[in-house]
Order: C-alpha cells, then structure tokens, then sequence
C-alpha cells in the first residue's frame, strides 16, 4: 500500500508547526538577550551616575551631583521595570521550549511512519518480483517439460513400472 496522501500532508503539516515553534522560540530568545543587554546598559548607566556624584564630592559642584543622582534613580528604576520582564520572557522560553520539543517529535514520529510504510512497501516490491521471477521460470521448466514428453517413448515400449 502506498504512502497515502493524507499521511505526508499531516508530515507537512507537522514540519510547519515545528517550523513555527522553532521561530517563536527563536524570537523570545532574541528579545530576552535584547532585554539583558538592556540591564547590562542600565547597570552602566548606574555606574556613571554614582561616578558623577563621587566627582562632584571631590570638585563641589551642585550640578553635577544632581545629575548623578537622577541618573542613579533612573537606572534603579529602568533596573527595576527589567528585571520581571526579563525573568518572564525566561519563563516563557522554558515553555515555547517544550512546546517546540513536542513539535518535533510530533514531526519525527510521522517521519518515522512514512519511511517505515515505505521500508515495508519495497520489501513488498522486492517480494512480488521474486515471486513474478520465480513463476516465469516455473512456466519455463513446466514448458520443457512438456515439449520433453513427447519425445517419451512410445506406448509400445516396455515400461518397467507397468506391471
């Protein structure tokens, strides 16, 4: 029996699931990694403000003290706003994670299926052809056999088995 049609359109439907699966994973992980470099830019931006601040200590300028501790106070609160997105987009890879791994074994298993009907298929092809092989040179011995019987003796002769 053939590999049905319906059979390698679920397979197609499959890949394309897996296909998608793998791209929303793919872009949550992106936007995570652009979320970290977000607080990895936040955390510098900390850094200088407390810098300005521990400047403006040293040269007693106002200004520049404020300046530093509004830029402190933005970072923390940047830092702050991040942090939960970034711990949820990682909760969310967990999960398009196993939801992309269900998808390819779903995928494999109709692989699986098909390469099997078709491994079961050309057995059965190379079965029927021995078979068709077999019976040709069956038909061919039985003709020799009989074009060979009417070159048996003649019903006069002695035959050894009649008694």
């Amino acid at each position: 029996m053939a590999v049905s049609r319906a059979l390698r359109r679920l397979l197609h439907l499959r890949n394309l699931e897996e296909e998608q699966a793998r791209l929303a994973l793919e872009a949550k992980v992106e936007e995570v990694k652009r979320l970290k470099n977000l607080q990895v830019a936040t955390e510098e931006r900390e850094r200088q403000g407390r810098r300005l601040v521990e400047g403006s200590m040293h040269r007693g300028e106002l200004a520049e003290r404020m300046a530093g501790l509004v830029e402190i106070g933005a970072a923390q609160r940047r830092e702050a706003l991040l942090v939960p997105m970034v711990e949820d987009g990682e909760i969310d890879i967990a999960d398009l994670r196993s939801e992309f791994l269900l998808r390819r074994v779903d995928s494999r298993q109709a692989e699986t299926l098909i390469a099997e009907m078709e491994t079961r298929e050309a057995v059965e092809g190379g079965r029927r052809a021995q078979r068709n092989l077999d019976d040709w040179f069956l038909s061919r011995l039985l003709q020799g056999e009989t074009t060979s019987r009417s070159s048996d003796p003649p019903e006069d002769a002695p035959n050894p088995f009649k008694s």
